[in-house]
């Protein structure tokens, strides 16, 4: 099971796995548990909203769905903001409920974020 951060979904959108390191293209050709948080999604609509991706979360998401299996996280999210309740090294919202999300399942994170990948031992890149 791999988790992918917000970042990593819009650029497997826009340009497939070209932008991904070689370790992020093994972990995704090795699993057939990809999953986003919930967060994702909306984060990808954040930025849809402020013209920083062209296209609506649910587009990302749909496509990212049929492409590579990708599922959201049905995690209750009193469990995933319990365990953000723990990550004080940031006061972003998304990325801490992001790696939480991971984190409760001991789950991999693909991220290029260097602060998650700092703070998070199973984040990589």
């Amino acid at each position: 099971m791999i988790y992918l951060d917000t970042h990593v979904a819009a650029w497997l959108y826009a340009s497939g796995a070209a932008d991904l390191s070689p370790r992020a293209t093994e972990l995704m050709d090795g699993s057939d548990d990809i999953r986003a948080s919930p967060m994702v999604r909306l984060e990808l609509q954040y930025l849809y909203e402020i013209g920083r991706v062209g296209e609506p979360a649910a587009v990302v998401v749909d496509a990212l769905t049929a492409t590579l299996g990708l599922t959201l996280c049905p995690a209750s999210f009193v469990s995933v903001a319990h365990e953000a309740e723990q990550l004080t090294w940031t006061r972003d919202p998304f990325d801490r409920l992001i790696v939480a999300q991971a984190a409760l399942h001991d789950a991999r994170l693909v991220t290029k974020d260097e602060t998650m990948r700092a703070n998070y031992p199973r984040a990589v890149w």
